[in-house]
């Protein structure tokens, strides 16, 4: 007997292996010209799961405060051995996570995956892509230089613009008035505790939704196989459709290393509360969109403060974009022409901002 079998036999006679893994050997995955979609989902869990072990590597040697963040990250770059190498894929991850889930996002609404029974699925992944959000913008002070310092003030100011409770929002996120190590200290909560466990939580119920439901077919796709069953074609998750999402999590990886390798994620100078703000301070790539639009606003619409104003479209357009499986049964014919369009210009919109707000000045 092989040490392999051995270890099956071991794990099936005290935990009934073969009963735990029978649901992945039952489950399906549709084949159609569009099932190359399914692997983002896999893709963006994949990055996750790499932040979470390159993220574990880097406490190691990282230390939170306004007197130790910069030096610490300094030291793994420079004096760990390939510790420049774990956080640039540690960089280069979290970004590339959110790049996933938003294409992710979008290939949902375009194939009308979030229809019913897979509202939830569609809530809970939502929820994700915010606290993946809320990753990127925890973890992006935590280096403690002077692009992170003067963005993360920029960021919680535009928080501290929401009417009635912006003002508390700004000091629960900075720990007092102003950016300081207390900041730091309290993103470094946020980024290896909180959000993690919430993460972590999250993560298994859309799994266990995905899980449940399954995989979602087009609608057209579903009416021509309904039209000619002869044509429905599956592929069993496992191990067909999970060896394949082992080769994108493979190319995944190598994209990351490729990255990591040849431009390393540059640490740039430490954070100087007392100097003035230097030129072109931006947000990450994912909030430029929203950035750029709030430059771009008036100083005042009618008796509103511009930001408010644009604050309040963003949180209503937010919140629309969550309940959106809830008003898709209301919609027929044009309704939902409509929200396919509505897609369209959201995903035209965030790429020409996002582009907008990097051109040269």
């Amino acid at each position: 007997m092989s040490l392999l079998a051995g270890a099956r036999d071991w794990l099936d006679e005290r935990f009934h292996w073969a009963e735990l893994i029978a649901p992945l050997k039952k489950k399906t995955v549709p084949l159609h010209k569009l099932s190359p979609w399914y692997f983002l989902g896999g893709i963006t869990l994949f990055l996750f799961m790499i932040q979470v072990c390159t993220g574990i590597l880097l406490l190691l040697y990282y230390r939170p405060g306004a007197n130790e963040s910069f030096e610490s990250v300094q030291y793994i770059m420079t004096r760990v051995q390939f510790g420049w190498l774990v956080r640039s894929i540690h960089s280069y991850a979290a970004n590339l996570m959110i790049l996933t889930a938003f294409a992710h996002m979008f290939s949902v609404v375009f194939l009308r995956a979030y229809r019913k029974p897979r509202e939830l699925t569609w809530v809970s992944g939502m929820l994700l892509l915010f606290l993946a959000m809320g990753f990127g913008f925890s973890g992006y002070l935590l280096p403690w230089n002077t692009l992170a310092f003067f963005a993360t003030k920029v960021g919680t100011e535009i928080a501290g613009q929401v009417p009635l409770i912006g003002h508390g929002i700004m000091v629960f996120l900075r720990g007092g008035e102003d950016v300081t190590g207390a900041t730091v200290t309290r993103f470094f909560g946020f980024h290896v505790a909180v959000l993690p466990l919430l993460t972590t939580l999250l993560v298994l119920v859309h799994l266990a939704l995905v899980q449940y439901f399954g995989m979602s077919v087009p609608p057209g796709v579903e009416a021509r196989w309904k039209a000619s069953p002869a044509e429905a074609r599956q592929m069993k998750f496992f191990p067909n459709f999970f060896l394949r999402e082992l080769m994108a999590w493979y190319i995944a990886l190598g994209v990351l290393g490729a990255l990591a390798a040849i431009l390393p994620w540059d640490l740039g100078t430490k954070a100087d509360p007392f100097a003035s703000a230097p030129a072109g301070i931006r947000p990450e790539w994912y909030f430029m969109f929203m950035f750029q639009t709030l430059k771009e606003i008036p100083a005042k619409v009618w008796f509103l403060d511009g930001e408010v104003v644009g604050i309040l479209v963003f949180g209503a357009a937010g919140a629309l974009w969550l309940l959106l499986p809830f008003f898709d049964p209301l919609a027929r014919g044009r309704g939902r022409k409509f929200i396919m369009g509505a897609a369209i210009f959201a995903l035209s919109y965030i790429i020409a901002m996002t582009l907008y707000g990097y051109k040269p000045n």
